[in-house]
């Protein structure tokens, strides 16, 4: 067996390049984190051959003095930690000071710098890890490394790399996930003398716009959270705004990017309620804490990281981005406030009163004697067409929603009641507080004009046409008012007055022997009447219009394959949500006008009524441009 020796520092180099320099993008990294770490306002990266054949990296940071050019290439070196205690509280991007050392070994690598205090630059050129002299050169204040012929010396590695076009999609990949979190610097990129990216500085919804796209920020929800030290910030895609692969999921610690279990599956859980089981979210999210509360020394490439407290930053980040999404309501493009008055001012811009008139009072209601304005009472009235032949179609459209206006004036309580009352008893005071504000008394969904095949709800909103899925909206809708009664523990129940009977298996029997008591939670009584007969002999309110059969089968099933306290508890969110499938109210039934608009408004006061249980939308929006559009009009 042969004896041990000590490894040439060429080769232990080399050896680290192979962990740390996987390929171009990965020199492309420390390089721009080194430029960052120095300061550097502006950084221009220059690409050939997807970074094989030459990757430069110019900034204007502080500079290196001549002195210390050789320690910059030399393994270990670093001005960024000093101590164990540094090491444990990393605040730069870089910290080992082996980046510039590993590249340098498997390159020929040139390093150019001058500080601001110093009257010319100095240069350092290093080949296959031999360091030549440090000398004169000229160059602005700041540094440039390039970087040529990546694994010349090592033609084993380099027959690992990719094609140009695969290299250089990686090296683009490196370029936005830093440009991202660092919309405070100008960053330049050029491939083979093409600009490929010039990002001026920038706020960061102008960066996130730039790089994820403007569809994107459009759709994006803000967050903005803090709680002790921690602070969350950055844009969550709307559940309908998702991918089909996690690509667009950036995700930065202090700064860094990082992919982390902790924070994917935090995320995950926050979007469980409202995304399709096969997609994927879309955000940029920036996570500032302190820096003794998570170790990065962790991974070669610091891709990962450790949370020293990963319980609370996994709380954290959940119920930041289910308070965000929870936040947002049918009709409303973004999120609802979290405070202010429902706007009943009758002030609007000269074409909006020609096309809505102002509101008048609701009969019944005296100046005085309440303190509230009706809440957006229906006084809808179509424009009038200085049109002869228009007045037949006009005189019916008003007497079809004429009727409509005096039947919800009837359902209207007098005005020594709250106007508040008048709305679906699903929000706090507080939250009808934070309603969608209509204009001149339009609600975000408009209102009900007809339904299409039994499926479909045609509504007209104040800049087109509505179209909503009744299914999926009333799906939604049940689900959240049973989740708030579960935790309320009253989700109340409606005795039937006839119990359904069905045939059940000894299994299905036994189980409502087992846990016939604790089902009343779930709104659910079952009663066994033989060995093979169970009757259901009551349902959640909100379900009555459902099978019970069905219900009471999807319940024991849940009960018997988790068991009872894993349903109440883990899977309490989907077996809800499987009732709520049950109850919702089905396709091909016929709705009244009045029942459609309860729906609308229901949907408008619900949480994430954007989409079903399921994920899928329950709403879309057909403007008025569309529209035209269609009809090629104004062409």
């Amino acid at each position: 067996m042969k004896r041990i020796h000590k490894l040439p520092d060429h080769l232990v180099n080399q050896i680290a390049a192979g962990e740390v320099v996987e390929r171009p993008a990965s020199a492309l990294k420390e390089m721009l984190e080194n430029s960052l770490d120095a300061g550097a306002s502006k950084i221009t990266v220059d690409l050939a051959q997807g970074g094989i054949k030459l990757i430069r990296v110019t900034d204007n940071g502080s500079g290196i003095t001549a002195d210390d050019l050789p320690l910059a290439l030399d393994r270990h070196a670093t001005s960024k930690i000093a101590s164990l205690d540094d090491l444990e509280q990393v605040g730069t991007l870089g910290f080992r000071g082996e980046g510039l050392a590993s590249v340098a070994s498997v390159s020929r690598l040139t390093l150019t710098s001058r500080p601001a205090d110093s009257a010319h630059a100095h240069q350092i050129i290093a080949i296959d890890g031999a360091l030549h002299p440090a000398e004169p050169a000229a160059h602005a204040p700041g540094t440039s490394v390039e970087v040529v012929d990546l694994y010349f010396n090592t033609p084993a590695r380099r027959k690992f790399l990719k094609s140009e076009n695969t290299e250089y999609a990686h090296c683009e990949a490196t370029f936005e996930r830093i440009a991202l979190a660092h919309p405070q610097v100008e960053f330049l990129l050029r491939h083979n003398g093409k600009v490929i990216w010039r990002l001026p500085v920038q706020d960061l919804a102008e960066r996130v716009a730039a790089l994820l796209g403007k569809d994107f920020i459009s759709e994006a929800i803000a967050v903005e959270t803090s709680a002790g030290s921690m602070t969350l910030s950055g844009f969550v895609g709307s559940p309908t705004y998702s991918k089909a692969s996690r690509d667009a999921q950036y995700f930065y610690v202090n700064g860094r990017f990082v992919r982390d279990k902790t924070a994917q599956h935090a995320l995950r859980q926050a979007y469980r309620d409202v995304l399709h089981h096969d997609r994927h979210p879309v955000y940029a999210l920036f996570l500032s804490m302190d820096p003794a509360g998570v170790d990065v020394n962790v991974h070669p490439t610091k891709i990962e990281v450790r949370f020293r407290e990963s319980q609370a930053i996994h709380q954290f980040l959940f119920h930041s981005i289910n308070k965000a999404l929870a936040a947002t309501t049918a009709g409303s493009s973004s999120p609802v406030p979290a405070q202010g008055d429902i706007n009943t001012s009758a002030n609007t811009a000269a074409p909006q009163a020609a096309l809505f008139p102002p509101r008048t009072p609701v009969p019944g209601s005296a100046s005085g004697s309440s303190g509230h304005t009706p809440v957006r009472p229906f006084s809808y009235q179509q424009q009038s067409i200085p049109l002869h032949v228009a007045r037949e179609a006009l005189g019916s459209y008003d007497k079809m929603f004429s009727g409509l206006r005096e039947e919800e004036q009837r359902s209207t309580p007098p005005a020594s009641a709250p106007a508040l009352d008048s709305l679906p008893p699903m929000l706090s005071p507080a939250q009808l507080q934070a309603l969608p504000q209509a204009s001149e008394g339009i609600p975000p969904l408009g209102f009900a004009l007809a339904q299409l095949h039994g499926v479909y709800i045609l509504s007209q909103c104040e800049d087109g046409l509505i179209v909503v899925d009744m299914h999926a909206a009333h799906e939604r809708i049940v689900y959240e008012r049973l989740k708030n009664a579960l935790e309320a523990d009253t989700i109340p129940m409606q005795p039937l007055l006839l119990p359904v009977s069905f045939a059940a298996d000894r299994m299905e029997v036994a189980t409502v022997h087992e846990h016939g008591e604790q089902l009343k939670q779930l709104g659910v009584e079952l009663a066994p009447l033989s060995p093979t007969q169970i009757a259901v002999r009551g349902i959640p309110v909100w379900l009555q219009d459902g099978n019970p059969v069905e219900l009471a089968r999807a319940v024991l099933k849940d009960v018997r394959e988790f068991g009872l306290s894993q349903v109440l508890t883990e899977r309490r969110n989907e077996l809800l949500a499987t009732m709520a499938c049950h109850g919702a109210v089905r396709a091909n039934r016929q709705l009244t006008l009045t029942e459609m608009n309860a729906l609308l408004r229901d949907m408008e006061n619900t949480e994430r009524s954007n989409q079903c249980n399921h994920g899928r939308p329950t709403w879309s929006r057909l403007g008025m441009k569309d529209l035209d559009n269609l009809f090629m009009r104004g062409r």
